[in-house]
């Protein structure tokens, strides 16, 4: 139902509008993010002619839930506008239901949303030469590799740590475990951390299990992890208002607009699904860890 309209406007887009092949592979990823979303929420199929303002407004608003920023929400609405204003050329439907939704309101703050070579940027400025830098640049890449809370990056135990299978097994909100992939740069500097700098602290009681410490051998707090990355971002000139859940909304960001998924990003970030959470427990590992391979830039190590 849906292909058919989407190989018809790839065609367009290509021999018409003479778009360059990027162009074209990312309209339609927007139209496919709208098609999946579809097939979540509704029981029933709803094909492109059936898509309604209603429709549009949601998936705007579970865009915003994932944490894509307004910039990129944006330019995937103009990707659907596109489709249906090709649908309208074509007669095949009479009223373009994206004509009347708005985008949301850019305004002059930047998003907080890191560029990938801002995270780069800011991994690379840190000293590995020190035990400090060595835990930081781990719990990092950690943050950005797996979209993790900062509540759940500083409960993470080492035994929730399955490095050997790709997967961190993290104890979420409302007292949920959830598997998430790591990527191979995270799995390199975590244990490179764990080797050769958290061995050597003497761990204080109650916290043998914890995996990122301070030089004390305690939990970290959740005042250090906003110092650190506020600190890096000041350091390499980047002056937008971050915090460790700008890492989170980048890992959800820079996945989306990769072409990944959105059932594997909303299971890989824990939020609840929109109608009932049992409706994603069949995802096979496999293609959550191949999904994050695939679509994200430090996936591949």
């Amino acid at each position: 139902m849906w292909q058919s309209y989407i190989n018809a406007f790839k065609n367009y887009l290509k021999l018409e509008r003479s778009l360059a092949e990027n162009s074209v592979e990312a309209y339609l990823h927007d139209v496919e993010k709208l098609w999946q979303f579809l097939a979540l929420t509704d029981e029933k199929p709803v094909g492109p002619l059936q898509v309604t303002e209603e429709h549009l407004r949601a998936f705007l608003k579970y865009l915003g839930e994932l944490g894509l920023s307004a910039p990129s929400q944006a330019r995937i609405l103009s990707g659907l506008k596109a489709f249906y204003k090709f649908l309208v050329l074509e007669n095949t439907i009479q009223h373009d239901p994206t004509q009347l939704i708005e985008g949301p309101k850019l305004g002059r703050k930047l998003p907080d949303t890191l560029s990938y070579p801002e995270i780069e940027q800011m991994l690379d400025a840190i000293d590995l030469s020190t035990p400090g830098g060595t835990r930081d640049r781990a719990m990092l890449e950690v943050l950005y590799s797996s979209g993790l809370r900062v509540s759940e990056l500083l409960d993470l135990r080492l035994t929730n740590c399955y490095f050997e299978d790709g997967f961190l097994r993290i104890f979420g909100k409302g007292s949920k475990f959830r598997l998430v992939p790591i990527g191979e740069d995270a799995i390199r500097y975590t244990r490179m951390y764990v080797e050769h700098v958290r061995r050597q602290l003497d761990v204080q009681k109650g916290d043998e299990d914890t995996v990122f410490l301070n030089l004390r051998g305690k939990k970290l707090s959740r005042v250090s992890v906003f110092t650190t990355i506020k600190r890096l971002a000041a350091d390499v000139g980047i002056h937008k208002t971050i915090s460790p859940h700008t890492f989170r909304h980048s890992f959800a960001t820079h996945l989306i607009e990769g072409g990944a998924d959105l059932r594997a990003i909303q299971q890989m970030l824990g939020h609840e699904s929109i109608t009932t959470t049992e409706i994603y427990t069949h995802i096979d590992r496999d293609y959550l860890r191949q999904t994050m391979i695939d679509y994200h830039p430090r996936g591949r190590g």
